[in-house]
């Protein structure tokens, strides 16, 4: 009998390390996926994540048709202040999670954003952030979420954006529900 426990608890010990290093070789976007996957249900978003706001209490991002500027929204961010705080860049971590409100009053998850301020980057790094092989935006003051000058990347894993999966905007979500 003890045999077989001690077989049990080495095979255990086993599959728990190969999952850590399963865990920590696992691309980027997946990992970032893997991160937020529970999130499809917004009861289960972490409670250091709230609604963000612009300067004029809008809390669903939309662009207005514009010669020369993309169509489509961004969404409702839900954001975790202390994660915009930290220069640290995480997969894992995103500063922001992003919902499109649907006809039926449910949130739908689309996807991610990344932003970090950058007085807290510049002070430790010498060019912009990047992540997932992307170089992070930039968006200066004065600017419509009252912010001091930052970096974002959005990302879109949780709906498909045909402009692509990095872009700003995302044509296909909507602030109609909002």
């Amino acid at each position: 009998m003890r045999v077989k426990l001690a077989i049990l608890v080495a095979a255990l010990c086993a599959a728990g390390a190969a999952a850590l290093v399963a865990s920590a070789g696992q691309p980027p976007l997946e990992q970032a996926r893997n991160a937020t996957a529970g999130y499809h249900d917004i009861a289960n978003l972490p409670t250091d994540y709230g609604v963000f706001r612009d300067k004029d209490g809008i809390a669903c991002i939309a662009m207005a048709p514009m010669p020369g500027m993309p169509a489509g929204a961004m969404g409702i961010h839900y954001v975790n202040g202390s994660y915009v705080g930290d220069p640290d860049e995480d997969p894992s971590k995103p500063e922001a999670v992003i919902y499109e409100p649907e006809k039926n009053g449910q949130l739908r998850l689309v996807g991610l954003e990344y932003v970090v301020l950058q007085a807290a980057w510049d002070a430790h790094h010498s060019s912009r952030p990047s992540l997932f092989g992307q170089e992070f935006n930039f968006t200066d003051q004065p600017n419509r979420y009252n912010l001091p000058p930052f970096y974002s990347l959005h990302v879109w894993i949780w709906k498909h954006n045909p402009d692509g999966l990095f872009q700003m905007w995302n044509p296909d979500v909507s602030c109609a529900n909002a």
